[in-house]
């Protein structure tokens, strides 16, 4: 669909004495990406006892079975004691035992006397034989010692094969070459994704995160809905200790380095192009001051924890309060020449109650609210005016780019905004027996958007491009008004989500058999966005072609100056269903091998906002198939591999401009005058008001709207990989992943390629209605049926469309392949070090289901696959590929005291594209604009303009906890970006204006930078 409205556990192993345990960082481990819980086994005498004890007063006691092994598996993470029990008296005890989320952590134990033995656990690098997945799990140690974002997905991409994603869509990432929405967030086991588009999630408030799973890959039929990513966070919980605390963090202003200005670009330009010609040529003169737009915050936060009834209920409270303030400058061509002073508060809290009910009766209750704007953290402006960022306050001031100076209060506002999202998760852990255990999760989440424009004056249009006005009516200047947001979210806009989990875990001799349910459901109400104003926006234009046609659709001007008129509405209301259900059998088919068979069922049902559905999958089956074999038998290294299917759910926002009506018209006039509030006066149509995709208000039928076979986008996984111990202090490994999609969705809306199947089917088009819907869901590369509905309405006609029907010659294609290396030095009390480097290539002409290099966030409604003029040369080098990653992390102790931290991430630069007009004679065949893939008349692939430069970034961080305090007292100074390295990451791909020849003077211009110097204090207590 077209883009420009949005643009701008397991079994024992033999071991030594002391036994694998969980380590800080573990990138691989058993697959329970949306887990909250681990599991111990290893090797004892038969006959004997195993028994472990949390800090929460959970208590497992089992027994070890005739081969000598024993399992305690679906704890609560935390930290444990583990006991060996011999005519049951202790003769051995593990203190301090981590269990870490997702994994099996093994402890083992030699034939003892009834004399006691005690050790404590230590971090001796160990290698996880029950796994077969790709994964990372940082504890709340960890988030203490390195300097990081506060930010799960700050914390994300300290994991391989992870790579920050598009400006467009603020701090998201690609995880393995998949789009941003392709991910998936969890807190506590349940999801806390973007139920509207799926773009981002909710986190806890930084300070209650007990560790978060940062899944790349290789996960079990136990979960899906994501062919990307998946984020698990797992918040604290309280214990038989009492615990509270607190931390302010500091980032002043004077402290953070200027950004750098940005610049309109001044390119030799091929014969026959040129930049437009204006009294005041831009090519080369600044496109946005920003010396002093900085931010600085200040952050508080706070938490308590303890029993309630000793061994039997415990709560943690926790509560954060963020103040970002900050100046953002319009850029040069806005709609007002002006600065923003803007004031953005987050609030974050996090409540658990966890009730031992007996031994083998667990509740869990979570609390989550967080308040914050929907644009908050991304106030950086696109370059494009007509989008205004989020903010919780502010006002716009007076700058004059001639003279660099800044002026008093316009009496403007940006949209104020809060977004508020309420999580309840109930969760029951039921151990029936030793080999039997039951869970339940049920969670609801609610979210509320409010939207607010101080002082909008409801008759004012939004003026775009003023620059471009005719200077004969506006005396060289430009005239604008009081509106600032083009586009505004439906004032009323809700969203409510519940979902229902089951587990079911057995263990049989060598099996370890599950079966569960995964149900989810989201509805939400008045979403989509409005034109502000009367409705209507004003767009400004000049060409140096004034004697050519517009476009197909609208005349030659005769004159330089000319305007554009967009309606747009398409706020709504959709449901979504999504019910899964699934088989897994770990299977210990020897000591050393280790088989993980699972198969899961997927069924999505999505529903217009009449609640007659649009989409049913249908049973999805998807295979998982995993092996891991432990090669000496004694867990010092590990070679497996994964190979699996995983489906992707379509989010509610595909209702939006899809299965609901909305408008999107565009017409063109010449203007003889510009009214006092920027509108133009005594205009002439050059025709009539058109709509690409056939938007003018009309419901679609939600039997025409949807290919009657239509398959979820699906892709299928690789990994092989090997992990080794290196004496007794590191870790080493590789992992080859490839990736390749089977199956995409987006939407076609070249309609009259139906009649014209009509017409060879012999049927007569003109008695049907082939131009509603506008645009119809398909498979790319796939033959699909469409109910086509008759004219006298009658019934309907199934006609298949196949590739060549379409005028396509080829599918959806997207590949990722990857190899990555690692070499790991876990925390040993002194210091610690992980050093990773990938190479990957990420290459198709489909990114998935929305489009990083222009910013469409239309999900699986791209304009990719519109029309077939718009796919020609679309074939190259994805957006999120980078080709080079090093990333580099590590901690050392000075002294007891001081302890210095630091990060490296440098990767090499996104591709860039370039998009612009067809050639001749027909230059926009799908009246689309400068949409395709060609520059300057040639063609041009995703990628072929070259590459972004690197990205590297140093941080640095100091702590000192000074004895006095017994170190319960910290200070921090932390320093992001020490180099002050500022590049861009994304640069603008279109190439022309409204008419061929014409460039934009904004074509190859950074859109995003690195964020500048920048440092942090904090202090922090911690009891």
């Amino acid at each position: 669909m077209t883009k420009h409205h949005l643009i701008g556990a397991g079994k024992p192993r033999r071991h030594a004495l002391a036994a694998a345990l969980a380590i800080s960082f573990g990138f691989t481990g058993v697959a329970m990406a949306q887990s909250t819980t681990g599991s111990f086994f290893g090797q004892a005498p038969v006959g004997d006892s195993v028994t472990v004890t949390s800090q929460t007063g959970i208590n497992r006691d089992v027994t070890v079975d005739g081969t000598g092994r024993y399992r305690i598996a679906n704890l609560p993470v935390g930290v444990y004691t583990v006991q060996l029990k011999k005519d049951g008296a202790v003769v051995d005890t593990r203190n301090d035992v981590t269990l870490n989320v997702g994994v099996g952590t093994e402890v083992s134990f030699a034939a003892k006397t009834l004399n006691t033995v005690t050790v404590s656990a230590n971090s001796i690098p160990q290698i996880d034989v029950t796994s077969v997945d790709s994964r990372s799990v940082i504890t709340s140690k960890d988030l203490e010692r390195l300097p990081l974002g506060r930010t799960a997905e700050a914390i994300a991409l300290l994991a391989p094969g992870v790579v920050q994603g598009s400006g467009f869509f603020n701090n998201s990432l690609s995880f393995g070459g998949g789009s941003p929405s392709e991910n998936a967030y969890y807190i506590n086991g349940f999801s806390s994704s973007d139920p509207l588009s799926n773009l981002g999630g909710v986190g806890l408030p930084y300070g209650s995160i007990d560790q978060q799973e940062t899944y790349i890959g290789g996960y079990s039929a136990k979960y899906g809905r994501s062919d990307g990513g998946v984020i698990n966070q797992i918040g604290k919980q309280g214990t038989n200790e009492w615990h509270f605390g607190g931390q302010m963090i500091w980032e002043p202003r004077f402290a953070e380095s200027d950004p750098v200005n940005r610049y309109y670009p001044n390119m030799a330009l091929p014969a026959g192009y040129s930049y437009p010609k204006l009294a005041k040529p831009l090519a080369g003169t600044i496109y946005q001051a920003r010396q002093n737009d900085k931010q600085w915050r200040t952050v508080y936060d706070a938490y308590v924890g303890g029993p309630l009834i000793k061994d039997k209920l415990f709560f943690f409270l926790a509560a954060e309060s963020e103040k970002v303030e900050g100046t953002s400058t319009n850029t040069s061509d806005a709609s007002q020449a002006a600065y923003l002073k803007y004031t953005n508060k987050l609030q974050k809290f996090y409540g658990k109650i966890n009730w031992n009910i007996t031994d083998n009766n667990l509740l869990e209750l979570t609390h989550i609210v967080n308040k914050q704007p929907g644009d908050a953290g991304n106030i950086d402006p696109t370059g494009n005016p007509a989008i205004s960022p989020e903010v919780s306050s502010g006002e716009y001031y007076g700058y004059n780019y001639s003279t660099g100076k800044t002026g008093g209060a316009l009496g403007l506002y940006p949209i104020w905004s809060k977004n508020s999202t309420t999580l309840d998760i109930i969760k029951y852990t039921g151990y029936i027996t030793q080999d039997l255990t039951v869970s339940a999760t049920f969670g609801k989440n609610k979210v509320t958007n409010f939207t607010e424009i101080p002082g909008q004056n409801a008759t004012d249009p939004f003026i775009a491009n003023p620059i471009n006005q005719n200077p004969a009516y506006t005396g060289g200047g430009t005239i604008t008004n009081n509106n600032t947001v083009r586009l505004i979210n439906s004032p009323d806009a809700k969203t409510r989500t519940h979902g229902l989990r089951l587990d079911v875990d057995y263990h049989l001799g060598s099996h370890d058999l599950s079966v569960g349910m995964d149900n989810m459901y989201y509805h939400a109400a008045d979403q989509g966005q409005i034109t502000s104003g009367p409705g209507y926006a004003w767009y400004y234009f000049v060409t140096s072609t004034p004697n050519d046609p517009i476009n197909s659709y609208s005349a030659a001007p005769g004159t330089p100056y000319y305007v554009r008129q967009r309606i747009f509405h398409d706020a709504t209301s959709m449901s979504v269903a999504q019910k899964a259900y699934y088989l897994e059998d770990k299977w210990q088919v020897t000591d050393r091998w280790m088989l993980d068979v699972g198969l899961r069922n997927d069924r999505f049902t999505n529903l217009n906002n009449s609640e007659q559905p649009y989409v049913r999958s249908g049973n999805q089956w998807a295979p998982r198939l995993g092996a891991s074999w432990d090669v000496f038998g004694d867990s010092s290294m590990k070679v497996y591999a994964n190979l699996g299917r995983y489906y992707l759910a379509l989010p509610s926002s595909v209702a939006i401009r899809g299965a609901s009506a909305s408008t999107y018209t565009d017409q063109y006039f010449t203007y003889t005058g510009i009214a006092a509030n920027g509108a133009p006066t005594g205009v002439t149509a050059l025709g009539p008001a058109h709509s690409a995709d056939n938007e003018y208000g009309v419901t679609p039928d939600p039997k025409t709207f949807t290919a009657t076979n239509l398959r979820s986008e699906f892709q299928d996984e690789l990994i092989l990989g090997f992990d080794k111990t290196l004496g007794s202090s590191w870790t080493t490994g590789a992992k080859f992943t490839l990736r390749k999609l089977e199956s995409a969705i987006d939407d076609v809306c070249d309609t009259g390629r139906i009649a014209d199947k009509l017409t060879s089917m012999g049927l007569d088009a003109s008695q049907y209605v082939t131009d509603q819907p506008g645009c119809r869901l398909f498979n790319p590369g796939h033959s699909n049926d469409f109910l086509v509905a008759r004219a006298d309405g009658s019934g309907y006609t199934k006609v298949t469309m196949t590739t060549k029907d379409w005028g396509f010659t080829d599918g959806a294609k997207r590949k990722y392949y990857a190899m990555n290396m690692y070499l790991e030095h876990p925390f040993d009390g002194k210091w610690q070090a992980r050093l990773d480097y990938t190479f990957s290539r990420s290459y198709g002409n489909t990114e998935g289901q929305v489009r990083s290099d222009i910013g469409q966030t239309d999900v699986s409604k791209t304009e990719d696959w519109d029309f077939a003029a718009l796919m020609a040369n679309a074939n190259g080098v994805l957006f999120n590929d980078r080709t080079h990653q090093i990333k580099a992390y590590g901690v050392y102790a000075i002294t007891p005291e001081w302890m210095v931290s630091g990060r490296i991430l440098a990767t090499s630069g996104a591709p860039k594209s370039c998009l612009g007009y067809y050639p001749a004679p027909d230059t926009d065949p799908s009246g689309y604009g400068a949409a395709y893939h060609y520059c300057f008349a040639q063609p041009s692939a995703p990628g072929a303009a070259g590459r972004m430069p690197w990205n590297t970034r140093l941080d640095l961080g100091v702590m000192y906890r000074p004895m006095f305090a017994q170190q319960k007292l910290a200070f921090g100074v932390d320093v992001f970006n020490v180099l002050n390295r500022q590049v861009p990451t994304q640069w603008s791909a279109t190439s022309e204006s409204a008419s061929p020849g014409t460039v934009l003077n904004s074509y190859g211009l950074g859109m995003y930078y690195t964020q500048p110097r920048y440092v942090r204090f904090s202090v922090s207590y911690d009891y």
